[in-house]
């Protein structure tokens, strides 16, 4: 039976978060895709910057495994993010027991849409994991210069659909979303909490695009 690592993780026959993105965005015109690659790749910069420094190439401007090419200014702005998020006392404190990248696995992960239940292998790979205090996060690059902005691109951007899938994925109750800016360096932090708002508005979306995943990739004769 194969086993989900970090090293087969991209790989490994199971749906992602990413997997309902590209879903999403496979009927979107191509500049806009375009563009929402750009932002994605500065958020792996500092994410791994953070979490996997050992894969940030400061020489060739690269993370190992991305096929992104930085430029020098990316760089710059993403190092001083990395020294804003370590300036904020909460993440500061956060990140010292936190277990980097870890991945959750379920074969058969239930989805309910619309009353209609069934199962798909899936998966997810968390920036930030602490299960001793019920808590987990993630880490964004954005634009934004205040936090009525980053609250704005949660719904924008459907880091609720993200957020619901990784809390569902492990049954965690709280969850947060840490913004670095990379105009003003700045740190702002959007809470999840199961019974709230953007949980419950993230789960009906991915309900939704898991739903047209399955319909379209899966063996019709295994839903329950």
């Amino acid at each position: 039976m194969q086993i989900i690592t970090d090293t087969n993780y991209r790989a490994f026959p199971a749906v992602s978060n990413s997997d309902l993105t590209w879903l999403e965005e496979y009927w979107l015109p191509q500049h806009i895709i375009i563009d929402l690659r750009k932002a994605y790749a500065n958020g792996t910069l500092i994410d791994a910057m953070i979490t996997e420094p050992e894969k940030v190439d400061y020489f060739k401007l690269s993370v190992q495994g991305e096929d992104y090419q930085y430029n020098a200014d990316e760089f710059a702005a993403a190092k001083e993010m990395k020294k804003a998020f370590y300036k904020d006392p909460f993440c500061a404190a956060f990140v010292k027991q936190c277990k980097f990248q870890h991945i959750s696995y379920q074969p058969n992960f239930k989805v309910n849409y619309e009353g209609f239940e069934f199962t798909v292998p899936a998966k997810c790979k968390w920036d930030l994991f602490r299960p001793d205090i019920d808590l987990s996060g993630d880490i964004k690059s954005t634009a934004c210069t205040t936090q009525k902005q980053v609250e704005e691109v949660v719904r924008h951007f459907a880091y609720d659909r993200s957020r619901a899938w990784y809390m569902d994925l492990e049954n965690r109750s709280n969850d947060i979303l840490i913004f670095i800016s990379k105009v003003n360096f700045k740190v702002f932090k959007v809470p999840v909490k199961r019974d709230s708002s953007i949980y419950r508005d993230g789960k009906t979306k991915y309900q939704e695009i898991a739903f047209k995943w399955w319909y379209l990739f899966s063996d019709l004769t295994k839903s329950s």
